[in-house]
């Protein structure tokens, strides 16, 4: 890494920012209720298949391509492919469209978030009626004025902490934020699992009923394991780019892989045992955890406090995963237009901004903007999720497979010989080279109909 280009700066720090990108709304916002609508427990069984077999692969590759060419998710291509194949950097573009597009509803998720840190305050979400925790939602996210004022508060807190830079920005938050978060999760569980009927959402999230899945479920899951773990959108291309020379590749995505499982599991059973416990739908939708979570503590001694900690730590998941997406643009603007660190975030700030507006006035004055009967929110979601990011982890498993080929995945992944990853690096090759991508592809084509 040259002396000017910033980096994560410990083992520890590469994983745990590593893991903030990971670790994120997706697990306590968009995993319950994606569980929830597809079927429950056979959806979970789906997703860590595909979590196993698609996602892990891709993002061990991706973190070594940029790791490799220590460049944006543009230039990586640029750089290590052969010089008279000009195709392959439309991946590091299509990753950047990916990245705008999801952090233009991202933000507005994350802004209901922080907006429920002061409602918790307040006491004004204080109830275990599910008819008043619905109001209270729809209220916020039908007002205009309020919705974009807390997407723009979100906005300008990550903004600040990118301009910090990798190390004293991204890294010294996510050492900070994360093991509170594993900790809260923990204690809300405990919490859940005590109350009366918690079993029938332990049933619900690890009791399958097989005939549930569809093409239109196995896609949803693969589009879930890619948003999870950050992947095909250039995040970890970028991320790997600020990782050490010494970095175990493989052995840091199994882990980060793992305890972004784990804090999925964490949240379903935080949020299940609750929604059956208080008569909620599990089907809810994105509200689910809006919804379900004011009533779990509602139901505790000092649940207002704990109330307004839990949003606060939904915050800081949502703003190390908003950290990773963001510093996608912004790198790409630094480094090929040799824009300042501060110029770019805050160009990245504008458009993001500008694609959110329709995004987060979805449930309001822009929800009658349709294409193929999806709205601004849900069209943003399903482009990047369903197609975007399959299509950029298709077309990394080929350039790995058949381009860079093994002899470069053996030098990167044993670090020049240091590692014994012998078995691990040939299963991620085959993986990569055949099974993945024509994975990928099947789900994603059956998925959308067109076989």
């Amino acid at each position: 890494m040259s002396a000017s280009r910033d980096g994560f700066t410990s083992t520890f720090g590469v994983l745990v920012a590593t893991l903030g990108s990971a670790v994120g709304l997706g697990n306590i916002w968009k995993f319950p209720y994606m569980t929830g609508t597809n079927g429950g427990a056979s959806f979970l069984v789906v997703y860590v298949l595909a979590t196993l077999l698609v996602a892990l692969p891709v993002m061990i590759v991706e973190i070594m391509l940029g790791r490799a060419s220590r460049a944006n998710a543009v230039t990586t291509f640029e750089v290590l492919a052969p010089k008279k194949q000009r195709f392959w950097p439309v991946i590091g573009y299509m990753g950047l469209i990916a990245a705008v597009l999801i952090l233009a509803f991202y933000t507005g998720v994350a802004g209901w978030v922080f907006a429920y840190i002061f409602k918790s305050i307040t006491g004004s979400i204080h109830s275990t009626d599910p008819a008043s925790a619905k109001a209270a939602f729809g209220a916020l996210v039908s007002n205009p004025l309020e919705a974009l004022f807390w997407q723009w508060v979100v906005l300008a807190w990550a903004g600040t902490i990118i301009m910090m830079g990798v190390s004293k920005g991204i890294e010294a938050a996510a050492k900070k934020l994360m093991p509170i978060l594993f900790l809260l999760l923990i204690l809300l569980c405990i919490r859940s699992l005590t109350l009366p009927g918690a079993m029938e959402g332990v049933k619900f999230l690890f009791a399958p009923d097989f005939s549930k899945i569809t093409a239109s479920v196995m896609l949803t899951a693969v589009g879930l394991a890619f948003f999870k773990l950050s992947i095909g959108m250039g995040t970890m291309l970028t991320y790997g780019s600020y990782f050490r020379t010494e970095q175990n590749i493989p052995l840091t995505a199994t882990r980060v892989m793992l305890a972004d499982l784990s804090v999925s599991l964490l949240a379903g059973l935080a949020i299940f045992p609750a929604v059956f416990s208080f008569g909620f739908e599990p089907a809810a939708g994105p509200s689910l955890v809006f919804m379900t979570i004011p009533a779990v503590f509602a139901s505790m001694p000092f649940g207002q406090f704990f109330m307004a900690l839990f949003f606060v730590l939904a915050a800081i998941a949502a703003t190390g995963a908003i950290l990773s997406i963001m510093e996608v643009p912004v790198a790409m603007l630094s480094e090929r237009f040799k824009f300042s660190r501060k110029k770019a975030t805050l160009l990245t700030l504008g458009v993001i901004g500008l694609f959110g507006i329709p995004a987060s006035l979805s449930s309001s004055l822009t929800a009658s903007w349709t294409l193929f009967g999806l709205n601004p929110f849900d069209l943003f979601d399903y482009i990047s999720s369903n197609i975007l990011m399959p299509i950029g982890g298709i077309l990394i498993c080929l350039f790995v497979g058949w381009v860079y080929g093994l002899p470069q995945l053996q030098k990167q992944l044993s670090n020049d010989g240091q590692l014994n990853n012998g078995l691990v690096i040939k299963a991620v090759f085959i993986l990569v080279r055949y099974i993945t991508p024509t994975l990928i592809l099947v789900i994603m084509l059956k998925g959308l109909g067109l076989i």
